[in-house]
């Protein structure tokens, strides 16, 4: 079952009745601002009118101007807000290169601007696929990739909504379209975002994108399906209104109130269910549907038991979506039942606002404030229930705008997902670099690798890569990898397939250069962050190994870091400042003295016992109360742990506030000196290192020399450990025409 594109009111020349829509719209949402509609319907078709006429129409044959009023009146019957209408009429022109983004901005104001921005930005998935590539022919791996990234790149869920509103009117309008066209764009409506609708709980649109696709990419199966309906349809109907007035009788009679209706049952669900569980069309139940709404969830349960007191249950065909939710949040009963005539009959109950959820989704919290059961399942699907909760939040804060930047580090995404040359998506840990994309392809890629491109444009190796870009690796047949990939300072790969790859070809080469090149790697460090000289022999029983050609062996394998060994060395010569892991200058620390891990703050008292409840196990950074117990303190417990909201009903008095202590901050000045060939810029490009690790500077002291073209530069720095010494040093080293950087033995 498939919905037909609504008719716009048209004036007797052809153009469309701006009022009468506007009329329609304000209709659905009295809320809306009828003239703020109105000035953003006249900004587009005035943009559309100046532009040359033989553009107006884009592939479907629809002007963009009136593809932008089917976006905004779909949205309008999602109950979305005066900016997402305002947005999705712009949308299009914008999009087609005849409207400014300044220009909305200037106009319309930031929010629709960035609505309209972040719907571009969806866009390049489209973009990103080739005409005739087709998903159906990629891994299912690939699909959920595409699918992740559109959530990735997505921080407001509006943005999500008009790119589904406008891919509705996509699909609807290719019907006279060639295949090649048509199927291309069923196929990525099918396979992109009737998922995301059903992710976000939309059935509304979900149930329309999923029959329109499969009418065009299936159309023979399709065909058969509508008319095996379209036969039965009136026995069916007759079927319907008795077994509906029969229900309705007997949940009167015990003082429920419901609305009961026929359910039609969708094509695509009918030929999945079917190709699912090997079932021809007379032994699909839920062809006879019908669906009972009623006030209250304790009615749908009397209303169940009403059903199965009528008519005998089938087994195995009952399923509570109320106390057990799917993963989008979808709430109802669901039952087969033997009914009249010994025909099979499926009952759906819900109560109204699970009803409206259901159809609309994230859509419903724009007017609903829903009780949503939180997903127990993988970070992936804990992301699609913030964009499902974030209106309901939006109601209960008042300010949308604010929210975002409120909950920015709730959607930041823990992975990106780049492109190959030819379209296939690549999911990577955040932070991931060209090297680790290389290996992440294929190994010998990876060991080939000698540079990359982003979006065709050369990049460093240590680039960290960004959800949306389009990577190529540039390989030579000699090349090798290096042991300076293995330098976490220099920040080469992050990833530990990338990391294993690397070492396992390091294993492979002789052990003599294994030797040479540990040694050479340990020596250099040491020299450049200004230690002492290390007992070879005491630093390899540190680090577990037999003698120190064995450690110089493991270091050049890349069986042991580099950092690993430094700061086991750093232990050697003052293991007082183990800890710190930095010889101090005898100089004054800046900043807090640490305090321990997890410290809390208690508002009102000073300093009391605590302890970290076992039942929840809060981390730093969690939100937490307090209860006091008798005779241990205080127990610090997450504020959505169940034990303590059970404590808080039956002792209200010994819930306290609390909140984690402040983090500290302990820094050293360090001088490093940097010997460099002399150029235009070069203060600039270390300044900018020190601006990107956001080292402090305290003093800065540059000379240059004439004679070799050279320049010496001082810096006395605030650093917070080894680590960031040499991750600073190594940064600053990959500059160009960089000679020497290490830390300065004196004081």
């Amino acid at each position: 079952m498939v919905q037909v594109r609504a008719h716009q009111p048209i004036n007797t020349d052809g153009s469309i009745n701006l009022d009468a829509w506007l009329d329609h719209i304000v209709s659905i949402d009295t809320a809306l601002d009828r003239e703020a509609l109105k000035e953003a319907c006249e900004f587009a078709r005035q943009a559309e009118q100046q532009d040359n006429a033989s553009n107006n129409l884009w592939a479907e044959g629809t002007s963009s101007f009136q593809t932008g009023l089917e976006i905004a009146e779909i949205l309008a019957d999602l109950k979305l807000d005066q900016d997402s209408l305002v947005a999705a009429v712009i949308y299009r022109g914008v999009r087609e290169g005849k409207i400014l983004l300044p220009d909305v901005a200037q106009r319309f104001g930031p929010t629709v601007t960035k609505l309209i921005d972040g719907v571009l930005r969806m866009a390049a998935i489209s973009a990103s696929l080739s005409p005739r590539q087709s998903l159906v022919l990629g891994s299912q791996a690939q699909v959920e990739n595409l699918r992740k990234m559109l959530v990735a790149m997505v921080d407001d869920v509006r943005v999500a909504l008009i790119k589904l509103a406008e891919r509705t009117c996509a699909i609807r309008a290719v019907k006279n379209l060639a295949d090649e066209k048509r199927n291309r764009v069923a196929r990525e409506v099918f396979d992109i975002y009737a998922p995301l609708a059903h992710r976000l709980g939309i059935g509304h649109i979900k149930w329309e994108l999923e029959d329109l696709s499969f009418r065009y990419l299936e159309p023979e199966q399709y065909k058969q399906i509508a008319k095996l309906l379209h036969e039965r349809r009136l026995d069916r109907e007759r079927f319907i209104s008795e077994v509906m007035g029969q229900l309705e009788n007997e949940l009167l009679a015990t003082g429920v109130k419901a609305d009961i209706s026929g359910r039609a049952k969708h094509i695509y669900s009918i030929w999945r269910k079917m190709q699912r569980k090997g079932l021809e069309f007379s032994q699909i139940y839920d062809v006879r549907a019908v669906r009972v709404l009623v006030p209250e969830m304790r009615d749908c349960y009397t209303a169940l038991g009403i059903v199965h007191t009528l008519w005998r249950h089938i087994p195995k065909e009952f399923d509570d979506y109320i106390a057990n939710p799917k993963e989008n949040g979808y709430r109802s009963l669901h039952t087969a039942v033997i009914g009249p005539e010994g025909k099979v009959l499926e009952v759906q109950i819900r109560t109204h606002a699970m009803h409206e959820e259901a159809e609309l989704g994230v859509c419903a919290h724009w007017r609903y404030k829903g009780t949503d059961v939180k997903p127990s399942s993988n970070h992936y699907e804990e992301k699609i229930s913030w964009l499902r909760q974030v209106l309901e939040w939006h109601e209960e804060l008042g300010d949308i705008g604010g929210l975002a930047e409120q909950l920015r580090v709730d959607i930041e995404p823990d992975r990106v997902y780049v492109f190959t040359p030819d379209g296939h998506a690549i999911d990577l840990p955040k932070g991931a670099t060209p090297l680790d994309f290389a290996y992440r392809v294929h190994t010998e890629i990876g060991h080939n690798c000698r540079g990359a491109k982003i979006n065709g444009r050369i990049v460093p190796l240590n680039y960290s890569l960004q959800t949306g870009e389009q990577v190529e690796i540039i390989t030579s047949k000699q090349g090798t990898p290096s042991r300076d990939w293995l330098n976490s300072n220099l920040g080469y790969i992050t990833t530990s397939r990338a990391r294993a790859k690397i070492v396992h070809w390091f294993k492979l080469q002789a052990r003599d250069q294994n030797v040479a090149a540990g040694r050479t790697l340990l020596e250099r460090e040491l020299a450049r962050l200004a230690l002492p000289q290390v007992d070879f022999e005491r630093l390899a029983e540190k680090a577990n190994m037999k003698t120190a050609e064995d450690m110089f062996a493991a270091l050049g394998a890349g069986d042991l870091r580099l950092a690993q060994l430094v700061n086991l060395a750093q232990q050697l010569v003052e293991p007082e400042r183990g800890n710190e892991q930095l010889e101090l200058i005898p100089r004054k620390a800046t900043g807090y003295k640490p305090g321990k891990r997890g410290d809390i703050q208690i508002q009102g008292v000073g300093n009391l016992m605590t302890q970290m409840a076992g039942c929840c196990q809060p981390l730093p950074g969690d939100a937490i109360v307090g209860y006091i117990t008798q005779g241990r303190g205080v127990s610090i417990h997450r504020q959505d742990c169940a034990s303590v909201l059970q404590l808080g009903g039956r002792e209200p008095e010994r819930i306290i506030q609390v909140s984690w202590g402040p983090v500290p901050v302990l820094t050293y000045p360090v001088d490093i000196i940097i010997r460099a060939y002399d150029r235009s810029g070069l203060l600039r490009d270390v300044s900018q290192v020190l601006l990107n690790e956001r080292i402090n500077v305290l003093a800065v002291n540059t000379r240059s020399n004439k004679e070799d073209n050279t320049a010496l530069m001082s810096l006395t720095i605030e650093i917070p450990g080894l680590d960031a010494l040499g991750r600073l040093l190594g940064r600053i080293s990959q500059l160009p025409n960089i000679i020497e950087t290490r830390r300065n033995r004196t004081p």
